[in-house]
């Protein structure tokens, strides 16, 4: 994973409500254990739709996806946070972001950003006009808009080091190796 300290992107908006993971990837595609070619499949069936939100041109490179309301609820699939990630997303804002998919996501170094209705509805705004350029500061916790308006958003401890270091669990056990031994060697 790459370490995530500060994003500074554009944003895509999908203000639909209760956008589980089937919707972000359907079922059929979770026949792969690997992360690679997944993004393709992002939105699949929505995807059909040529005037869907991830086929028009200026989205292209946009790192922050802007979701609505309880996005990524439903069933556990790790498939969906490694879609994101492989479409090129860095972190997900919204107003609420299932817990399950929440786990997932800073596994697999993508962010999950919870703020508040207010700057959530700054953000959907800004983008309307054209004003879609948003940073989030993993280290200070903050997300602010072109327009100087900053929210904060919570974020697991180790979740966060994790994110800003670019490891995952696995790495850091392994980044701990020498103590652990030394460690056992005591016992």
């Amino acid at each position: 994973m790459k370490p995530l300290v500060t994003l500074t992107s554009r944003v895509v908006v999908l203000p639909n409500d209760n956008v589980d993971t089937d919707q972000i990837i359907p079922a059929r595609f979770l026949t792969t254990t690997t992360r690679e070619g997944l993004g393709e499949h992002l939105f699949a069936d929505w995807r059909k739709d040529p005037s869907f939100v991830l086929n028009r041109p200026e989205t292209k490179g946009a790192q922050i996806l802007v979701a609505g309301n309880n996005f990524a609820c439903g069933s556990s699939r790790e498939h969906a946070p490694w879609a994101l990630v492989d479409f090129g997303f860095r972190a997900v804002v919204s107003t609420s972001i299932a817990d399950i998919f929440t786990n997932n996501a800073v596994k697999n170094g993508l962010l999950p950003v919870e703020v508040d209705e207010e700057t959530y509805t700054k953000i959907v705004a800004a983008a309307s006009a054209g004003n879609d350029e948003v940073v989030i500061d993993l280290k200070t916790q903050t997300l602010t808009l072109p327009d100087g308006h900053s929210g904060r958003f919570p974020v697991e401890g180790f979740a966060r080091h994790c994110l800003l270091e670019g490891i995952d669990q696995l790495d850091f056990i392994l980044r701990e190796d020498d103590a652990i031994a030394e460690f056992e060697s005591h016992r």
